[in-house]
């Protein structure tokens, strides 16, 4: 099955899970937030997954919308400790009802998405369970670190970079490895897969990240410098701090950690200190370094090579790639 026909699969199944009725307060906020759409990559990365190892996908599709059950109750309490007023362009759910009701339905949906766990196999459910368990005390950790790096004067490059392998990039290697492991793989294979979707993830936050700065406004989907102008401690700007000279010191110390009178003008003088630094280039080469890694633990994977092509595909994708 192709990936467009997996992802119609995944969102014709995410449209018939039932979450509860009564009280409405509580279940509907979980409708709305699951409605709202996306790109589903994590089930989807569990279902091309496990079709590296078994034609039959009917088994995987439960676990499959577990991870984007899960996927989305983080996101509804990141947004409430973000304070954000959006989602996909929509009301997020703490503005639409409130705060309170925002912490009671994520709570419902992370019960959700363990009960969705239910039908796998006897024999592997405790090692699933152990895994899932595990991955999502990691993405808690990756956001406690990321609201910490807000307060925190000091954060290294190699702080950031473990920070968003536990915020995001964990979630997409444990969708891929609970894909493997329902497909029948052995752990090494699963394993191997694990360590594509991580290295795939980390790759596509950076490219995030440095599309932020360097992306086009109308294609981007978000604000280009918002970034910059919330002082957030990515891995451009902590290179760029890492490596600039005094006078660069002292133009990202102007703009870095001020008040923000002239976003514009903020955007302007940090991109600038980028550019003289070469930043753009520093960060797509370690971007580079991650997708080949993947792609070497994609190569270890010991299935016909006409089977990894849709995964393939689809980390291309992810990373608008064409090779």
């Amino acid at each position: 099955m192709d990936i467009s026909a997996l992802t119609r699969t995944i969102n014709d199944q995410l449209a018939l899970l039932s979450y509860g009725d009564q009280p409405t307060s509580l279940y509907e906020p979980i409708r709305y937030i699951m409605a709202l759409g996306g790109k589903r990559i994590r089930p989807l990365l569990t279902l091309l997954g496990a079709q590296l190892f078994t034609d039959d996908l009917t088994p995987v599709l439960k676990p499959a919308l577990a991870t984007e059950v899960f996927h989305n109750f983080t996101l509804l309490h990141d947004d409430l400790m973000d304070q954000a007023p959006l989602r996909r362009g929509q009301a997020t759910v703490h503005e639409k009802w409130n705060p309170n009701v925002a912490i009671l339905s994520g709570d419902v949906m992370l019960v959700r998405a363990y009960e969705l766990f239910f039908d796998v196999p006897a024999a592997l459910l405790p090692t699933v369970l152990r895994r899932f368990s595990q991955t999502a005390a990691e993405v808690c950790e990756g956001q406690q670190w990321d609201m910490n790096f807000e307060i925190d004067s000091e954060v290294s490059i190699a702080q950031y970079l473990d920070m968003i392998r536990l915020k995001t990039a964990v979630l997409l290697g444990f969708a891929l490895e609970l894909g493997a492991l329902l497909g029948g793989a052995p752990a090494s294979e699963a394993d191997q897969l694990r360590q594509f979707g991580t290295a795939i993830g980390i790759a596509f936050q950076l490219r995030d990240d440095l599309l932020d700065v360097y992306g086009d406004a109308a294609t981007f989907g978000k604000r280009v410098g918002g970034d910059i102008v919330s002082d957030k401690k990515t891995f451009l700007l902590l290179t760029a701090q890492a490596q600039a000279s005094a006078a660069q010191q002292a133009v990202l110390q102007q703009h870095i950690g001020q008040p923000v009178f002239d976003a514009e003008r903020k955007v302007q003088a940090v991109t600038a200190v980028y550019d003289e630094l070469n930043i753009r280039a520093q960060t797509e080469a370690l971007i580079n370094e991650y997708f080949e890694a993947a792609l070497a633990h994609l190569e270890q994977v010991a299935v016909l090579a006409a089977r990894k092509e849709p995964l393939h595909r689809l980390a291309l994708q992810l990373m608008e790639r064409e090779s």
